[in-house]
């Protein structure tokens, strides 16, 4: 636990890529096996459940610390982490743990089937004998939430560079459905294990965002265009007469969309296609609101399945006839989807293909991208003909070509402390748009992005002047400020007080020009809905 702590705080430390990865590194070469089983873990978010809930966290180390827990609730919004919260109230010490990374694992999952009484025992026993870092490291570990600023691609570079295996096979070993408490360090990175490869999804390739015109990519005969669907990015595997679907977060999700099943009497094995699951009801592409209802299930019932079924649109295929053909150009591996996919189209699968389109100039590409919404996808994906599927997010070969957000201007009404870095400030904005019939104000969207820092520190200072009431770290203000709100998608809701859902909700630009009296109304945003 000690050399973890210590790698925790080298990582925290610094925003600089080449030292996080030779701190990783340099942990790699000396940690004990199962130490980097639980490290590699935890950096590709595999965590414990949450053996104690954060309520009585906070109780708990209120008492402890022998301060009001009213004081400890306004510090913990002012420092914006329960753990560092709690590693700084609590009375210091200067010991220090000799227990591994791994006894301590094992001691928190073994803690979560415990009565309360022996939890608290177990904190206060950890919190009391550990020094200020191990505290916090230790408390990260209790409530789940470990975010430090290292992805998953970071610390599989390092692991490279401590076992000279290849970044990519090891990007590939970490897929999958292992659990840490169980496997071994030399099976899960250092041995060729044949009987994991039947479930086994490959990493996915990930497009960057177009930053400039699109005529820069040069040649347009040289690019296949497609749009991009709004629905879970997914791959289906069909091995041994059986069926695996992964989400691109490593989930494995083949419970959730039993429509599926049916591709294995179809499609044969050592077959892997990637594409996008999809709400399909009424044989049309809904919503991703439609979508949600089926995300997060633990039992997809028979009449959610028929009022939102699903299909998968595939626009790509890894591996085919039991061999990994991602080394292919685009353009061949296109061939064999469509030559798949014609073949089956007789048995009604749930299965569409994702068209590729050819246009003979840029200004053909902009028309169709501007269509985008008509189709319910979210712009156009460049793929270079010649491109092979690669690993990650890079440059060059694949480009997502959104369309512009759509827009609303509404009024800033109540305010939070942010996180992290921005802890001391309200960063974190609701907004209202106005209701003709009772003349009011209604909230419809959440905000926490798209100004700059400067801007930031503005509104901040502005907001605590004009506080109309408090709601624990939640402040109403005076309508005042107007705000350009762009989104992504829109859809009716009746979990929502207006009624309506948005989807990535930011703030495009702080409307100074404007009087609350000309935002927009609720029928204005309404009337986006398709």
């Amino acid at each position: 636990m000690k050399a973890f702590a210590q790698l925790i705080k080298k990582l925290d430390s610094t925003n600089k890529t080449t030292l996080k990865v030779a701190a990783l590194t340099e942990y790699f070469n000396q940690a004990a096996p199962k130490d980097k089983v639980w490290t590699i873990a935890i950096l590709s978010h595999r965590r414990p459940p949450r053996p104690v809930n954060t309520t009585l966290m906070r109780e708990w180390a209120s008492e402890l610390s022998n301060i009001p827990l009213w004081l400890f609730e306004e510090s913990y919004h002012i420092v914006g982490d329960l753990a560092e919260t709690i590693a700084l109230v609590i009375p210091p010490s200067d010991a220090s743990s000799e227990k591994s990374l791994n006894q301590f694992l094992e001691e928190i999952i073994a803690l979560k089937k415990m009565p309360d009484q022996v939890k608290k025992e177990y904190l206060f026993e950890n919190w009391l004998h550990l020094n200020y870092y191990e505290r916090f490291v230790f408390t990260k570990l209790i409530t789940g939430s470990f975010r430090i600023g290292v992805s998953q691609k970071l610390m599989t570079r390092a692991l490279a560079k401590a076992t000279e295996i290849d970044e990519d096979i090891l990007a590939y070993k970490l897929m999958g459905n292992w659990d840490p408490s169980k496997i071994s360090y030399n099976k899960l990175i250092l041995e060729e294990n044949e009987e994991d490869y039947l479930s086994k999804p490959y990493p996915f390739y990930l497009a960057y965002a177009i930053e400039n015109e699109p005529e820069n990519l040069g040649d347009i005969s040289e690019w296949s265009a497609e749009h991009k669907w709004d629905g879970i990015r997914a791959q289906v595997i069909i091995r041994n007469d059986e069926l695996f679907t992964w989400s691109r977060g490593e989930e494995l999700v083949t419970d959730k969309y039993p429509e599926f099943e049916k591709f294995v009497e179809v499609i044969p094995n050592g077959t892997v296609l990637d594409g996008e699951i999809l709400p399909y009801p009424d044989n049309e592409i809904g919503t991703f609101n439609d979508l949600q209802t089926r995300i997060g299930r633990k039992n997809v019932s028979k009449k959610l399945l028929e009022k939102v079924p699903v299909i998968l649109k595939a626009y790509d295929v890894l591996e085919w006839e039991g061999k990994d053909v991602r080394i292919l150009p685009f353009s061949e591996r296109r061939k064999i989807l469509e030559n798949l996919y014609h073949s089956i189209i007789s048995h009604e699968l749930p299965l569409r293909l994702s068209e590729t389109m050819k246009f003979s100039n840029w200004n053909e590409a902009v028309q169709e991208r501007e269509n985008s919404r008509e189709v319910k996808s979210e712009g156009l994906m460049l793929k270079r003909l010649d491109s092979p599927y690669l690993v990650g997010r890079k440059k060059g070969d694949w480009w997502k070509w959104k369309v512009d957000p759509l827009t609303i201007d509404a009024v800033l009404t109540y305010a939070m402390r942010g996180h992290g870095r921005r802890s001391n400030l309200f960063t974190d904005y609701t907004f209202g748009l106005w209701d003709d019939e009772k003349k009011e104000l209604v909230t419809f969207a959440k905000a926490y992005s798209g100004l700059t820092d400067k801007e930031f520190r503005s509104l901040d200072a502005w907001i605590k002047r004009n506080t109309l009431e408090r709601f624990g770290p939640v402040r109403s203000v005076t309508p005042h400020h107007v705000f350009e709100i762009g989104f992504e998608g829109i859809a009716e809701s009746k979990r929502h007080k207006s009624g309506v859902a948005t989807r990535f909700p930011r703030m495009l630009r702080w409307r100074k020009d404007k009087k609350i009296e000309e935002a927009n109304t609720l029928e204005d945003l309404k009337a986006l809905i398709p």
